[in-house]
């Protein structure tokens, strides 16, 4: 059993991964959940797979989210910290990025500094920082595996080449 986290799991890619855990639940278990501000949308994930942790970017929907789940063992975290933190969460091997635009780089940075492997799901965190990104995967031994098409195909054509190779 792979436990994961999933940055950006109220999104169409987070669903999308969700659905994929329901049907392999002796597969997967999610560890952490995190969204942007859909709090009733979270809420209900975090009924549904039981998570440790999840966390909303928005301060407000987070403290929605805490007054409406008091009946349930989930550490809800608040703001980019917050969402950085459920990226680091101690038990999880895999996260899932699929935050939407240059939210995702502090999060994944985070993930990869703690050692997580990663799935990547927006190509904004590598073109901001990609060097970075790269840099430290290497030091922290993580490899990011590239999971939307567009950048997996690129990833793909480019896998076993020197940089220095590669011609605009």
């Amino acid at each position: 059993m792979k436990n994961i986290v999933i940055l950006g799991s109220t999104g169409s890619i987070g669903t999308n991964t969700l659905d994929i855990v329901d049907r392999f639940p002796e597969d997967f278990r999610v560890i952490g959940l995190t969204a942007g501000s859909n709090d009733d949308k979270l809420e209900a994930q975090i009924r549904r797979f039981r998570p440790a942790f999840a966390a909303l970017a928005s301060e407000a929907a987070a403290e929605r989210l805490r007054r409406r789940c008091t009946d349930f063992p989930v550490t809800i975290f608040a703001g980019p910290e917050g969402v950085a933190q459920v990226a680091q969460s101690p038990d999880a091997e895999l996260v899932i990025s699929a935050i939407v635009g240059g939210a995702g780089l502090l999060p994944t940075l985070a993930a990869i500094r703690a050692g997580k492997q990663i799935a990547l799901a927006n190509k904004e965190p590598m073109v901001m920082a990609g060097e970075l990104m790269q840099a430290e995967a290497k030091k922290h031994h993580v490899r990011i595996f590239p999971i939307d098409s567009e950048h997996s195909a690129i990833f793909q054509s480019l896998e076993g080449h020197r940089r220095e190779d590669v011609k605009r």
